[in-house]
């Protein structure tokens, strides 16, 4: 059983899988980088000077002070930090959609069937029709 699986993780398959992983982890983390610090500062600044991220809807306000008994924390939907996450998504899946469209170009096409030659039908044919001569 132990030689099974040493086999199941040897195999390509799965250690292409955990490299990929790695790097999807690494991607979203540059792409995330990206848009926080990049992106979204270039949209505030069309928007008013403000900072996009912290856009949000507040239901209920904050109530007492952080860390002492009796604390409220606000409740609000940050519907600006839904449009970053948003354009995250968009910009990943344009990079995955580029490294699939670059990985498929450097796929060798299968090389061309050879043709076929005559099926056993037609060698019986000429046969016989050479005997018929």
């Amino acid at each position: 059983m132990l030689k099974e699986f040493k086999n199941f993780i040897m195999s390509g398959n799965v250690i292409d899988f955990a490299v990929a992983v790695i790097l999807a982890g690494a991607v979203g983390l540059m792409v995330n980088g990206f848009v926080n610090d990049i992106v979204m500062p270039v949209v505030g600044h069309f928007a008013g000077g403000m900072d996009f991220a912290n856009l949000k809807v507040i239901l209920t306000e904050a109530s007492g002070v952080e860390g002492e008994a009796g604390y409220v924390a606000e409740n609000a939907i940050r519907w600006g930090a839904w449009i970053n996450t948003i354009i995250n998504l968009i910009i990943v899946g344009f990079v995955l959609f580029i490294i699939v469209k670059a990985y498929n170009k450097t796929k060798t096409p299968p090389a061309p069937e050879a043709p076929a030659g005559p099926t056993a039908e037609e060698l019986l044919a000429e046969i016989r029709d050479s005997l018929k001569k």
